[in-house]
């Protein structure tokens, strides 16, 4: 199972420029070499502040675009682990096990994402190997860059 493990932003995220205490860095830089050696680790990013940022809303046809930064903080992501293990209890444990990366208070959300066979009962067989391959293809993609 994979997980995305999005780590929420605070008002130290969003400030423009602002990079991450020195002291943090080495503290997640061992924690991310421990999801290296358990094999656990798929990907993993931090985020520019939302005022680098832009939204696009959709209504029908027409698109609205509204430059960052934005007002609710809370609501921001500033960046996210994607993890494979074996259970959503697996993925706390290791969550548990991160620095916190906000000088006070900080959260992160868990959340599952969907794999090809979750679809099994709206797609035949053809298109979920279709969609494996298409994956497939995206990860050779990035592995030659």
């Amino acid at each position: 199972m994979r997980f995305m493990v999005i780590a929420k932003a605070t008002e130290d995220t969003e400030k423009p420029g602002a990079l991450p205490d020195p002291q943090l860095m080495a503290e997640m830089n061992k924690y991310i070499d421990e999801l290296i050696a358990a094999g656990v680790l798929l990907g993993y990013e931090g985020l520019h502040p939302s005022s680098k940022g832009a939204r696009v809303r959709f209504t029908g046809d027409d698109r609205i675009v509204t430059d960052g930064p934005f007002a609710e903080t809370k609501e921001l992501i500033a960046g996210y682990t994607i993890l494979q293990v074996k259970s959503l209890e697996d993925a706390i444990e290791w969550v548990k096990r991160s620095p916190n990366c906000s000088p006070g208070e900080g959260e992160v959300e868990i959340r599952q994402i969907f794999e090809p066979e979750d679809f099994a009962s709206n797609f035949s067989e053809e298109e979920i190997q279709q969609e494996k391959q298409i994956r497939a293809q995206l990860a050779d993609q990035a592995a030659k860059k």
